[in-house]
């Protein structure tokens, strides 16, 4: 039997996302309406005089480049390689290309007709996600293969994004409040669970009742079983979560309150219990049982063997395929609990009560972005009263920093190198005093001034009162807002830091600290888009402090393209995925954590999403450049 002529466009297409993951039937489709054309070094391909996109392009062999029609800058230039395509986005609106394409080289590519590309795209929900949600299908491409490898190493793992009504084991068992307790402990011993779930007659949970509440509110308060319901004391009003919402939310929420079960509803009907077993029963650390292990520990040593099994949950859940996004929202939520407990370990052991204190975290423990390599970035916030000098309550706190400093230290968090550490008497002040230093900064904007505002403006508040550090982020907003003098330049600012792309988007790579042909994943990736973000989201008096949430408040209030905030978010998390690997990689093999990567250890579908993510923050910084006319 011959074979098959169209064999090696379809063994070659199976190799380039999204073709590798379409069926066999819409994949045979394509091909028979597919045309080779040849284009030699310079031809161009397509022109924005040519009218509305008319053809689909899949590049075979060679080099296409796309220049601006008007000759702007390099930086407004793209390189596509073999198994790219173009121009998407102009054929699925029906207008003409903005760019000039041209073959770098002699090229190769296969032709399909607009017709033909749109008929594929009703054809095959695969081809039509890849051309509608370009890069997150390609994210989407490397996240399944990262699990599909980890399955050779971890088995049976759910992964974190799976909706908890698939968690659901069994029927919950439930009551109505006015249920005497007698017949509820009947209830639970002969279903072997610890808790029962209160329900009115519609199924809409008002409370739970556990061994814990027997114990303090029953048995340690002398009431009799039998004259008691469920309803007088159970714990009323517990957390829910709709069954639509991810794993790793509700693992988020019981490591924030060390509860070991949650319930789950349906449009606000009970529909089951999930619990930590459920969750993480084939990982060697539990967030919960680590979050109650880091609440109940007595010393500063017990805590450091602690912060070691955090290291060793961020590596189970990145061999998992966990997607960076829900990673570093438990990794900050057990670095915030630890923190918390080694304050409070530290105050309790003073002798005298301190003055009352706001713990802050900045720079990207501030903006909750964690990887395993994390400096300490943090301060002291505290409010007089009347008769109190600033000096003379830090007088008193100083002492207090410098030992939290040197506990968080042996707990895994290096002392900062530049000094910005609450110890500091200058990371230690006053509202009043971080109100006017904060001022200062917007009005007179030196060099030194930007680059605090890039550290110091992306404060949180781990610790104390709250409502203070609301209370300056007020006026910081105020302030920014009024001044786009300040926001100019710190946008001027954030174009330092340019993503590693050359001329016609190849990657720009140097040699530094040992690392040749290497490029740095921190300043060249992930600071292009932390710095924008912040820019946008100071000039709009958006209060959040994460990157992503900066760019997706900026867009609800209407100032951002809610497309384009979406494509960049996807890029900045997965050069973040890629920064949390390199870390993982390097301390299981026992070296210092280095952001530098050399791209060549990628596989072509990494190296093709990490350069458009770096196209994405070229993009956002484009955005800036026309934004603030630099």
């Amino acid at each position: 039997m011959s074979e098959n002529p169209l064999q090696p466009m379809i063994d070659f297409l199976r190799n380039h996302a999204p073709f590798d993951q379409m069926t066999s039937s819409h994949l045979e489709y394509l091909v028979k309406r597919l045309r080779p054309v040849f284009f030699s070094r310079g031809e161009v391909v397509t022109t924005p005089q040519s009218g509305p996109a008319d053809r689909f392009f899949i590049i075979k062999q060679g080099r296409i480049h796309g220049e601006r029609p008007d000759g702007a800058r390099a930086a407004q230039q793209w390189e596509l390689e073999a198994g790219e395509c173009f121009p998407i986005g102009a054929l699925l609106a029906r207008r003409p290309s903005h760019m000039v394409t041209r073959a770098a080289e002699e090229s190769i590519c296969y032709e399909l007709g607009r017709e033909q590309f749109e008929e594929l795209l009703h054809l095959s929900p695969v081809f039509h996600d890849f051309c509608t949600r370009r890069l997150a299908s390609l994210l989407d491409s490397a996240y399944r293969s990262s699990r599909e490898q980890s399955a050779q190493q971890l088995r049976g793992v759910d992964a974190l994004g799976t909706p908890l009504r698939e968690l659901i084991q069994r029927e919950p068992l439930f009551c109505a409040a006015e249920t005497p307790l007698q017949q509820a402990l009947q209830q639970m011993a002969d279903e072997h669970v610890g808790s029962m779930i209160v329900c009115d007659a519609q199924r809409q949970v008002m409370g739970l009742f556990t061994l814990r509440d027997l114990l303090g509110r029953v048995t340690l308060a002398g009431r009799d079983p039998a004259a008691t319901t469920v309803g007088e004391v159970m714990s009323p009003n517990p957390i829910t979560l709709e069954a639509s919402q991810p794993a790793y939310r509700a693992a988020q929420l019981m490591t924030q309150h060390g509860f070991g079960h949650l319930c789950v509803v349906e449009e606000g009907r009970l529909l089951g219990m999930v619990s930590e077993r459920d969750l993480f029963a084939m990982q060697r650390v539990g967030l919960t049982s680590l979050a109650r292990a880091i609440a109940r520990a007595e010393s500063v040593e017990q805590l450091a063997e602690h912060g070691g099994e955090i290291h060793q949950m961020v590596e189970q859940m990145l061999a998992q395929g966990v997607e960076v996004a829900q990673l570093t929202q438990l990794v900050t939520t057990l670095n915030d609990a630890l923190t918390r407990r080694v304050i409070e370990i530290v105050v309790a052991r003073q002798g005298e009560t301190p003055p009352p204190f706001t713990w802050l975290a900045f720079g990207s423990e501030g903006r909750s972005e964690q990887t395993l390599k994390t400096d300490q970035d943090n301060g002291i916030l505290f409010t007089l009263r009347e008769g109190q000098s600033a000096d003379s309550v830090r007088e008193k706190l100083l002492p207090l920093a410098a030992e939290i400093n040197e506990a968080l230290a042996a707990c895994g968090f290096p002392l900062c190198p530049g000094n910005i550490m609450a110890s500091n008497p200058e990371c230690c002040l006053s509202v009043d005093e971080w109100q006017e230093r904060f001022s200062r900064w917007i009005d007179q904007g030196t060099p030194e001034h930007l680059l605090n505002a890039t550290i110091f403006f992306d404060y949180r508040p781990l610790y104390g009162d709250d409502q203070p550090a609301t209370k300056l982020r007020s006026a910081l907003l105020e302030k920014t807002q009024r001044n786009s003098r300040f926001c100019r330049l710190l946008a001027a600012n954030a174009m330092q830091f340019r993503p590693p792309l050359g001329l016609f988007g190849e990657f720009k790579l140097s040699d530094e600290s040992g690392e040749p042909h290497s490029l740095d994943l921190k300043s060249q990736g992930v600071t292009p888009f932390t710095d924008a973000a912040r820019v946008l989201a100071l000039a709009a008096g958006v209060t959040a402090n994460g990157t992503a949430e900066r760019l997706q408040r900026t867009a609800e209030s209407g100032q951002l393209n809610r497309d384009d905030v979406a494509a960049w978010n996807e890029a900045y998390h997965f050069i973040q995925l890629l920064r949390m690997q390199r870390h993982r990689e390097q301390a299981l093999k026992g070296r210092a954590l280095s952001n530098r990567l050399n791209p060549d250890g990628l596989n072509d579908l990494e190296r093709r999403i990490l350069k458009e993510a770096f196209r994405q923050a070229r993009k956002l910084q484009s955005k800036l450049v026309l934004e603030y006319q630099l």
